[in-house]
């Protein structure tokens, strides 16, 4: 298949008229927002000849399962930091719970008043709701995880005491598991790029100041899918703005971005990694971890007196534990996939168990055959800065510049982290195994789970529904002929048959 060519975006030098500009698009869109909303009317669910629901829409009702395992926190004071933090891990997790290292993105006003940006009939159904049914449908609708200790209050926000809404790392990376909330699980759900364009329509209508994102969404796509988000570029853009010694300087550096999604891993990988990220260009070490707040607001003398704090979060991140899998499992089948798994995939992912082994193994791209766009994205240029800067320890820890491929990952609590591969495009391990079965237009369920294929539940469709008229519509969809989004490679399972296949799905639950 024939893709697009990568979409690049130079950068704007002038800053001015960025702003005007910028200022000027959001008065147009505030102004013709109740024109559009009047005229535009949200179809029911496509007809038959448009979709095809997967072959097992919903396997299984997942309020069945033994979610009061010991191992499956439903205590909602597990997800609040401890009063008095001692050691590192619990000083980590107060941090992220608790220190705002970021500007606030939005105040609880226009949190609250999101919904009046919705087209119909949801609009409406929102407008009919109690005050707390609002709040859901507004989680629900931005993939916002709320928090079990403070229902009330979103996991990836904390508030800066004067009624705004400041993003942590936990926004991306805790999501929730057929409904269940999962510290350090991927957030599939979370709508960033719908998000943050309702933030600022709504902070027009209310007279309110815009904040880093705003601005920042002008310049660079945030997502081009619900779940995933441009992080990668993200970072490229704010060591841009920084010298080896993260002193904030003007860009001089005028080369094409590669904008892409990525589907964010879970933390509890962490602790069986060497480097960091898909492509493992960087040695695993807590200041990279900065990069993600290098804001020109937080200055150098800022980032580097929080080195201690993100030594701590690394320790918090690196002491997580995967859930175990808490359904039913065929233990003689799981039993046969263990032997499948270690002649076939051990090699690359590593072996489980007593004498656990994991052997951080870069896999060529052609050998692979995934996505490429995640890989090319970073310059051998840009990979080295990072080493030669305050983030890399001055040269301390060799970079890998041309790294080649992506790291075969850990699979441990890999029931719990779909959709696969490292773009979110694979909803469930049965279409890993068959990559011939990957839908290419895909919507994912709310909270549906499927036990049998292990993944998430969807419906599959030929082309974008009537109802998916617009930008904000379509990204509820995952459209695989997009650059950076493809499903394809990944083919090793093919030399297992069929029943291998679903022997190797069993064991990956035990995992």
């Amino acid at each position: 298949m024939k893709f697009d060519t990568p979409p690049k975006f130079p950068m704007i030098d002038t800053f001015r008229l960025r702003i005007a500009f910028g200022i000027l698009s959001l008065l147009i869109v505030a102004s013709l927002t109740p024109c559009l909303q009047a005229a535009e009317k949200v179809a029911k669910n496509t007809s038959s000849a448009e979709a095809k629901t997967s072959e097992r829409n919903e396997v299984g009702d997942p309020t069945e399962w033994n979610w009061d395992s010991p191992h499956w926190p439903l205590d909602p004071q597990a997800f609040a930091p401890v009063e008095n933090p001692q050691t590192p891990q619990e000083r980590g997790y107060a941090f992220l719970r608790k220190k705002d290292y970021l500007p606030p993105d939005f105040s609880e006003k226009v949190l609250s008043s999101l919904w009046k940006r919705w087209s119909e009939p949801e609009r409406s159904q929102a407008e009919a709701a109690t005050e707390a049914e609002r709040r859901k449908m507004i989680f629900s609708r931005y993939g916002l995880i709320h928090d079990p200790s403070q229902p009330e209050q979103p996991l990836g926000y904390l508030s800066d005491g004067k009624g705004n809404w400041v993003m942590s790392c936990l926004a991306c990376h805790s999501g929730k598991v057929a409904g269940k909330p999962v510290l350090g699980a991927p957030n599939s759900h979370y709508a960033l790029q719908t998000l943050t364009e309702d933030v600022t329509a709504s902070k027009v209508f209310l007279r309110e100041s815009f904040s880093h994102m705003d601005y920042g969404a002008l310049r660079l796509p945030l997502a081009q899918s619900d779940g995933a988000t441009n992080a990668v570029i993200f970072g490229v853009a704010f060591g841009r703005f920084r010298d080896k010694d993260l002193n904030v300087v003007t860009p001089t550096e005028n080369y094409p971005l590669l904008h892409h999604d990525v589907d964010p891993p879970p933390l509890w990988h962490l602790q069986k990694k060497s480097h960091l990220y898909f492509d493992g260009y960087l040695p695993k070490q807590h200041r990279p971890l900065l990069q993600f707040v290098m804001l020109p607001q937080n200055n150098a003398e800022t980032l580097k007196g929080w080195e201690e704090d993100f030594r701590d979060i690394q320790a918090w991140i690196e002491s997580l534990q995967p859930p175990p899998y808490p359904g039913k499992i065929d233990q003689p089948l799981a039993d046969k996939g263990k032997l499948l798994f270690e002649q076939t995939c051990a090699d690359c992912h590593g072996t489980y168990g007593e004498k656990e082994t994991y052997p951080n193994l870069i896999v060529p791209i052609e050998e692979v055959g995934t996505d490429r766009l995640r890989l090319d994205s970073l310059t051998a240029e840009h990979r080295s800065r990072y080493e030669a800067s305050w983030i890399g320890h001055y040269g301390k820890y060799p970079v890998r510049p041309s790294p080649g491929g992506y790291v075969a990952p850990p699979l441990d609590g890999i029931w719990a982290t779909a959709p696969y591969l490292h773009n979110g495009s694979v909803p469930t391990l049965w279409h890993l195994m068959n990559p011939e079965e990957r839908p290419q237009l895909w919507r994912r369920s709310e909270n549906g789970y499927d036990r049998e294929k292990i993944g998430i539940t969807l419906e599959s469709f030929q082309a974008y529904p009537d109802a998916a008229k617009t930008a904000k519509e379509k990204r509820r969809y995952f459209n695989t002929r997009i650059p950076g989004k493809s499903a394809a490679g990944h083919d090793f399972p093919e030399v297992l048959t069929t029943e291998e296949k679903w022997a190797v799905i069993e064991y990956l639950k035990t995992l």
